[in-house]
């Protein structure tokens, strides 16, 4: 039996989710209810394979053997019926260092890079400290809900070189349809523009809802198409630092190995190896587990904030990660945010950080033990009453 209701205590383990409160929100008594990792631990045959892994020094130089990509390509045609090439698979720390790497390999200084707001943070970031220029296509909320904009997206990337996609949606959970992919998909082949699709939370889907990998519902045109996925965000991984660059274009793929080169990279590291092939070929049970457990927590919030005035949830399809629109407070997001940090003690994510449309809105993160939800939850009330 798994145990997520156990607290774990991260204080004082280089945790940035609790250690950095204080850099961060000015305050380090705060409930932490943030940045997108977990506060459990990660399936007991990661750490079995770890602790092996341990207990045979040295740890030299590790290269990523081939049963690493079988084992990657084994669980996404398991997951989600997308079968893949060993030979498609590069390697990376994490997917904002293969964004990066992309955008560097396959664009130039000045180029105009799309993306559609609110949307995770680092996608501007990467776009701008590599000198490239930032494009925004606005997502329109419809019934509590992201639609796109077709008409706005189709004239936009008519004149960028990249489009970076976050599938499933990052902060609203949204999963987007196999034929809002396929369109997708197709409107870049057409404008001749690479489509990076970030998937790292693909796993966390809720019952009601299916993810579909952008290569896959583009069809047999894909070539034009780079997924990232990584075992961090479902396993709760994120500091052993490794993921997958998936490509079937070879030209492109020699692209960003080149890339790769100049940056000096070269392998991933040993343990990060050892977790990901753990993760990907026995956590399943584990992580079929945890999505009950967090839909146990998504009915709590939802039930909690239904009663509330001035606190709407958008309703997700995915993630640990919840969109909750505070735009009948009448607060700016700086007001807001100080009035969660110094009147309820409570560290979340202001949504003007994730652009155009997040203004008025709050992440909130409900991986974490349920009396930590229901706390949470008590001191938004507190303040939101």
């Amino acid at each position: 039996m798994i145990d997520f209701d156990r607290e774990t205590q991260r204080t004082g383990s280089h945790s940035v989710k609790w250690d950095m409160m204080n850099e961060l929100f000015g305050k380090s008594d705060l409930l932490p209810m943030w940045v997108a990792d977990m506060d459990f631990a990660p399936p007991e045959s990661v750490m079995t394979s770890l602790t092996k892994r341990l207990e045979q020094p040295p740890y030299g130089y590790t290269f990523v053997p081939p049963s690493t990509a079988r084992t990657i390509a084994g669980w996404l045609e398991k997951r989600h019926g997308w079968k893949t090439n060993a030979s498609w698979y590069l390697y990376s720390i994490g997917v904002v260092p293969s964004i990066a790497t992309a955008i560097r390999a396959l664009t130039a200084p000045g180029d105009h890079i799309l993306t559609m707001t609110p949307v995770y943070t680092p996608f501007f970031g990467m776009i701008e400290q590599n000198g490239r220029t930032v494009v925004t296509n606005h997502l329109i909320e419809q019934n509590g809900r992201y639609e796109i904009d077709w008409e706005d997206l189709s004239q936009k990337l008519s004149d960028v070189k990249m489009f970076l996609l976050c599938s499933p949606h990052n902060p609203s959970g949204r999963v987007w349809s196999s034929d809002e992919l396929k369109r997708l998909s197709d409107l870049c082949a057409e404008h001749d523009v690479v489509l990076v699709s970030d998937e790292i939370h693909s796993d966390l889907i809720y019952r009601h809802a299916r993810h579909v990998p952008t290569a896959k519902a583009a069809g047999d045109e894909h070539d034009h198409i780079i997924t990232l996925v990584a075992p961090s965000k479902t396993f709760n991984l994120a500091g052993l630092q490794a993921s997958a660059i998936i490509c079937s274009n070879e030209e492109t793929r020699e692209k960003i190995k080149e890339e790769q080169g100049r940056q000096g990279f070269f392998t991933l590291s040993t343990f990060g190896i050892t977790a990901m092939e753990a993760a990907y070929s026995e956590g399943e049970e584990w992580l079929e587990s945890l999505i009950d457990y967090l839909t146990g927590n998504l009915e709590l919030v939802r039930n909690t904030v239904t009663e509330m005035d001035q606190i709407n949830m958008m309703e997700p399809d995915s993630t640990y990660l919840l969109w909750l629109d505070a735009r009948k407070t009448g607060l700016s997001d700086e007001e807001i945010k100080k009035k969660l940090v110094d009147e309820a003690g409570l560290a979340l994510e202001p949504g003007d950080k994730y652009g155009k449309g997040g203004e008025g809105f709050i992440r909130m993160n409900i991986a974490c033990p349920r009396s930590m939800v229901e706390e949470g939850l008590r001191r938004l009330q507190m303040v939101f009453k």
